[in-house]
C-alpha cells in the first residue's frame, strides 16, 4: 500500500463533532511482532470481540493489508523508511482527511514516523518511538508541537518511567505490557491526552505478540459520560 503524504508544519486538521457519534471513541493500540506475532485472523478476532472504533498497530507488515478487505473499515499502513514494517490504523469510522506521517529524529538504528489520524472532534497520533530514554522523550515533544489542543498520543512508547511530557496527561492502563527478558514487567505501551477526558482503560491480551494491546475510551470534556 502507498505511503500517505508527509507533513512537517503545524497540524491543523478539521475538529467539528460528528453528528452520528456521542464524542466517545474506543481506541485499542497493540504492537504486533513484526517476526512472526500477530496474525490477520488475530486482529479480525479482536475487533469482532472488543468492537473499537479504531485499532492503532505498531510494526505491521504487509500481511495486515487485507484488513479492510476482510472486515470492511479504513486501513492505512506507513512502513518504517527501509523496514518492511511500521504503523497502521484501521477504523470504522468515517475519516475527513487520509493519515499523515511525520518524520521524528532518527534512532540509533532504526528511523521513525508518527501516524496522525483526524477523527473529526480531535487528533490521535498513532507512534512506536526509539528506546534511548532522552531520545523518546525528545520525539514525544516534537509530536506535541504540530498536534491541535486537543490530541491523544497513543502506542509503544518505548519508555521507562514518566513521559514528561508538558500539557499532557498519561491516562493509559498502569498495568505492564511487556516483560524485559521474559521475566521484568514494564509499561512500554502508553496514551497520553491533551484536552480530553479517559473515560475507561484496559489492557487486553497478547496473542502472538511480546506486548499486551491496550484500550481507551477517550471523549471531548463533559461528552461520552
Amino acid at each position: 500500500m502507498a505511503r500517505q503524504p508527509e507533513v512537517t508544519p503545524s497540524i491543523a486538521l478539521a475538529s467539528s463533532p460528528r453528528p452520528d457519534h456521542d464524542g466517545t471513541v474506543k481506541i485499542v493500540s497493540w504492537n504486533l511482532l513484526h517476526r512472526g506475532g500477530v496474525t490477520l485472523d488475530d486482529i479480525v478476532t479482536l475487533i469482532v470481540r472488543e468492537k473499537p472504533d479504531m485499532v492503532l498497530m505498531q510494526e505491521a507488515t504487509a500481511r495486515i493489508d487485507n484488513l479492510a478487505a476482510r472486515i470492511g473499515g479504513t486501513y492505512v499502513r506507513n512502513p518504517l523508511p527501509g523496514r518492511l514494517h511500521g504503523l497502521a490504523v484501521w477504523t470504522s469510522m468515517p475519516l475527513r482527511h487520509p493519515s499523515v506521517t511525520l518524520t521524528l529524529q532518527p534512532g540509533i538504528a532504526v528511523h521513525r514516523l508518527c501516524q496522525i489520524i483526524d477523527v473529526g472532534d480531535f487528533v490521535i497520533a498513532n507512534v512506536h518511538l526509539s528506546h534511548g530514554q532522552l531520545l523518546n522523550r525528545r520525539q514525544l515533544r516534537k509530536i506535541a508541537r504540530v498536534l491541535p489542543a486537543r490530541a491523544a498520543i497513543l502506542g509503544d512508547c518505548n519508555m521507562i518511567g514518566a513521559a514528561l511530557l508538558p500539557g499532557f496527561r498519561d491516562v493509559g492502563p498502569r498495568q505492564a505490557t511487556f516483560d524485559i527478558g521474559g521475566f521484568v514487567p514494564v509499561r512500554l505501551d502508553r496514551c497520553l491526552v491533551r484536552g480530553l477526558t479517559c473515560r475507561a482503560t484496559k489492557t487486553l491480551g497478547r496473542a502472538g505478540s511480546d506486548h499486551r494491546a491496550i484500550a481507551v475510551r477517550l471523549s471531548l470534556p463533559g461528552q461520552g459520560a
